[in-house]
This record gives structure tokens, sequence and C-alpha cells, in this order.
């Protein structure tokens, strides 16, 4: 079976999430359009949580939300799109806490980075995210519980969760997510441009031409 056909099971099987999971405030669905002068400093940072090769060539940035649905979708597919291409494409994620209780969440998954358990920790929430993520009512005493069941030290990780450090990661966050116009989660970028076919098979089409384009000019 060839990628393509790959991603596009994997697509196919998260398509009824995706429907209608999009986190979306001010009614518009269309792909944003980057600040011109700043976007290009402003999709990752320094502090940026990074999946995969930290050198590779190509890099998917993902405006997201912990407790978004369709950003629970997408994670298998673009989990399964870097393991088909081995150390070419890196993830970063950007937080974008939309929903209520979604900015403790990051605070979660803050500190279980300091633990070294941050992906653990960020595919239970995500696995688990109808028992917390409840629109309107989160239950996030049920996702630390979830995050202890997944190896996090709780008496740790609630002090680190309250740091200076994370106060300033999703302060600086949720200034770029400003900055670069983000509507709805999951956004992405591929290498600095916005993706316009918003479905998983527009993913992999920009990250597919993305990885064409560096084999032409090598």
């Amino acid at each position: 079976m060839n990628r393509r056909t790959l991603v596009v099971a994997t697509a196919a099987a998260a398509v009824a999430l995706f429907a209608g999971g999009a986190a979306i405030y001010g009614g518009k669905t269309t792909p944003p359009t980057p600040a011109p002068s700043a976007a290009g400093d402003t999709l990752v940072r320094m502090h940026s949580p990074v999946m995969g090769p930290i050198a590779a060539p190509v890099t998917i940035v993902e405006f997201f939300d912990p407790s978004c649905e369709a950003c629970r979708a997408f994670y298998p597919i673009v989990k399964q799109m870097m393991a088909q291409t081995g150390n070419d494409v890196r993830l970063v994620l950007r937080y974008t806490p939309l929903h209520q209780g979604s900015d403790e969440a990051v605070r979660i998954l803050e500190a279980a980075r300091k633990q070294n358990r941050f992906q653990p920790v960020l595919e239970a929430l995500l696995a688990r995210q109808p028992e917390w993520a409840v629109h309107g009512a989160p239950d996030l005493d049920k996702a630390w519980e979830v995050a202890a069941a997944a190896g996090l030290d709780l008496i740790k990780a609630k002090q680190d969760a309250v740091s200076p450090a994370v106060d300033n990661i999703l302060a600086q966050d949720i200034a770029d997510v400003r900055t670069n116009r983000i509507e709805q989660t999951p956004t992405f970028f591929v290498n600095g441009k916005p993706l316009s076919e918003f479905s998983p098979q527009g993913l992999y089409n920009l990250v597919k031409a993305e990885l064409d384009a560096l084999k032409a000019g090598s």
C-alpha cells in the first residue's frame, strides 16, 4: 500500500469527527492570511512543542486546542503522515485555547513536558477527550485524572502548571494566534504556507508538494 492510499484510508476513518469538529468563532471557515511582516517570526517559537526530527526540511505548524474534536481527529492522520515520511517532516504545536477550560489543559500538557511525558499525556487527553472536554462544562479534574493515568506525577505537575514560564507560553501563543489571524482549530501551515483545502487530503497534498519541491531542488 503506498503513502497516498494509507493517508486517504486514515482520513476516511476520521471524516465523521472532522466534519463537525472544528472549533470556529466568528463564523469564518476560510484559511487565514498571515500578517505580511510578522508571520515568519510568529508561526514557530523556541518554546513550541516539536514532534519529529528537529532538522526536518518540512514543518507542519498546527494551531491546536486540546478540547477540539477536529484536532483529535487529525492527530492520528498527521502522526501517520510523519511516520511515512521518515525524517522529512516535523510537527510544531501552537496552543490555541478557544474552548472553555482549554487553557488549563494546556497547562497540564506543559507540566507533562517538564516530566518528559508530553506525548503520552497528549495522546491520553485526546483519546479520552469526550470524558473531560464537554463544551460549556469541561471537567478539568477528569483531565488531571487522565494525565495521571498516563504517568504524570500530579503533585509536581500542579506546581509546574501554574509557573510563570507556563503563563508566558500561554500569553505568547495567544498573541501569535491573534497575529496570524487564527479563527479555528486546527489551522495548519506547511513550511509557512497556509492550508487552503481544509481536509485531511488537503494537508497531505500540501505536505507532498513541499516534499516534491525539495526533491526537485536537490
